[in-house]
């Protein structure tokens, strides 16, 4: 009777019809979040010539996703304070001002700034999109709704490249956010009024109290601290240099410091370490961080090898992203589907590692004649693997944890997921930059200065019409061994994931506490726990007795 009760507690919160207009508003929000997110790789080369910061232009995508990282977490909490509907206009609100800010950047500095702001909302609308879906909907059916979250995830990745490709080339990079800043406006309209009022209980000043602000402090410093250094050793600044010694040293005690906060002082922490205690769902999470580092180098530096190595127009290299992200969609709304008709999802998990492994392998493949139906073929297997773990996993995630750390769950996977993709575009620049220019040192034949321009521009290929054809096509070569080095990075952290699947055992769509399993998953409530109850103010809304959400504590 009582799983009867919690399943009617879940689904009569709104009737089908309002359910399907509310995640149509959440879905389009999530769309324009990973547009702005996976746009700018394409224009990267074009902005950092153009504000003169070429050298570091990398850090317009590394920022945001710092931003997006750090924030990712607190806004399950933010959302216990304030209500999932405020919180959530709120990011909406904060991605359109940063994007309408990066739009008037004058200086690299400001753009990386700006960036910061457009990722704090980009983060806000990935982690409240889920959190609300898994408001309003049953662990059964979250898989299917999820789904077709991640199916708009891909088609963002799709219209990003091809929206910053025709402003680089036939208009500005600046019309890019001029375009984003309405899109996120209309889609905080279409939420706003949709989405049912949030009616928050219990002291608000002891809930903000209880945030982390010194788990905050502490991990943006390290993170900063850490990835700085890592981005430019070998290239920008040397490694044994006093700066980076200092920073990297810096960065490890913020961090040493950080997790001793989250075990021992935080009542509220941004990590609740104890959610890494059961094998499965620590299993879950590594592989979302090493998900993150993968993932999100691919969006950034696939697009530089078509560009640099290959010659490719902008929107050619837009193009050249279709095959991944189609098929990232489509297995996604597929894998969806099977995890709710069949109520089981190891073997999809364990399907897109092995896809995604194999294809890591097979883009090392690629060089300067590859035909494009080959690259085509690779980038389809790649996809259909992403596509099978991009929200499966959430779903395995929610399945070994208890329903009261689902918020904290889904904000723990996005936020190990950002962290991993910021590492990863730090990781990738180094690993980029040092390839190239060890290569590119190493030529007798490249003029001196032209030599200088490249190290200045890591990211851009010079003005190639004064030299010879096998100047030129040393050149070429050693963009081409940037990337190369950038994909060789994938193949061993892929490998891990897909050994991780070993501790993940499907145990069906039924939580540990549904089961009359109480000491399962890390069970124990956290500390400072709080409620919510979302409310729907509409007539006939199909409410529990109580007209009451109470399925969602944070």
């Amino acid at each position: 009777m009582a799983q009867d009760e919690l399943f009617r507690v879940e689904t009569n919160i709104l009737p089908k019809g309002k359910l399907v207009i509310v995640f149509a508003g959440l879905a389009f929000s999530l769309l324009i979040s990973f547009i702005d997110q996976n746009s700018i790789g394409i224009a990267l080369p074009t902005i950092g010539a153009d504000l003169n910061c070429a050298k570091t232009i990398a850090w317009a995508g590394t920022s945001s996703l710092i931003a997006n990282t750090v924030f990712q977490v607190l806004y399950g909490r933010f959302s216990d304070i304030f209500g999932r509907k405020i919180v959530f206009l709120g990011s909406v609100g904060l991605l359109a001002f940063g994007d309408l800010l990066c739009s008037f950047a004058k200086t690299g500095p400001q753009l990386y700034a700006f960036r910061g702001i457009a990722g704090i909302g980009s983060g806000g609308i990935g982690a409240l999109a889920m959190i609300i879906v898994s408001d309003l909907v049953t662990l059964e059916d979250r898989g299917k709704y999820q789904g077709i979250l991640g199916s708009c995830i891909g088609l963002g990745n799709t219209i990003g490249p091809f929206l910053a490709g025709a402003f680089v080339e036939k208009s500005t990079w600046r019309g890019l956010f001029w375009c984003i800043c309405p899109l996120a406006i209309l889609s905080g309209i279409m939420v706003a009024f949709i989405l049912p009022k949030s009616v928050v209980t219990g002291d608000r000043k002891n809930k903000v109290r209880a945030i982390d602000f010194y788990g905050i402090i502490f991990s943006t410093s390290a993170i900063l601290l850490l990835l700085i250094p890592v981005s430019g050793g070998g290239t920008y600044f040397l490694w044994a240099s006093p700066m980076v010694i200092s920073m990297l040293t810096l960065g490890a005690i913020c961090m040493v410091i950080f997790i001793l906060v989250e075990w021992k002082i935080a009542l509220m922490p941004m990590i609740q370490l104890r959610l890494f205690r059961e094998p499965a769902l620590f299993a879950i999470l590594i592989q979302n961080f090493l998900f993150g580092i993968v993932y999100y180098s691919h969006m950034y530096y696939l697009p530089i090898y078509y560009q640099n190595a290959r010659q490719y127009s902008p929107l050619t290299a837009a193009a050249l992203t279709i095959p991944f992200v189609a098929a990232q969609s489509i297995f996604s709304i597929l894998s969806g589907q099977y995890v709710s008709r069949c109520k089981r999802y190891g073997e999809v998990i364990w399907a897109g590692y092995t896809l995604w492994f194999v294809a890591s392998g097979l883009i090392l493949l690629f060089n300067r004649t590859t035909p494009k139906w080959q690259i085509v073929v690779i980038l389809i297997v790649e996809g259909a693997g992403v596509g099978n773990v991009f929200q499966p996993t959430l779903v395995a995630a929610q399945a070994h944890s208890r329903k009261h750390d689902r918020a904290v769950v889904i904000s723990l996977r996005n936020f190990l997921r950002s962290l991993g993709g910021a590492i990863g575009l730090a990781l990738s620049a180094s690993v980029f930059s040092n390839s190239l220019s060890k290569k590119i040192s190493a030529s007798t034949s490249i003029p001196m200065h032209f030599r200088d321009s490249i190290l200045e521009s890591t990211l851009s290929v010079p003005d190639m019409s004064p030299l010879t054809e096998t100047q030129r096509d040393e050149v070429l070569d050693a963009y081409l061994a940037g990337s190369r080095s950038v994909f060789i990075m994938w193949v061993p952290l892929m490998g891990v994931c897909f050994l991780l699947c070993v501790l993940i055992k499907d145990r069906g769509l039924t939580r540990p506490e549904e089961k009359g399993e109480s000491g399962e998953s890390g069970g124990v409530t956290p500390r400072g726990e709080n409620n919510i109850e979302l409310k729907d103010t509409s007539k006939g809304s199909g409410k529990g007795r109580d007209g009451l959400l109470t399925d969602a504590k944070v």
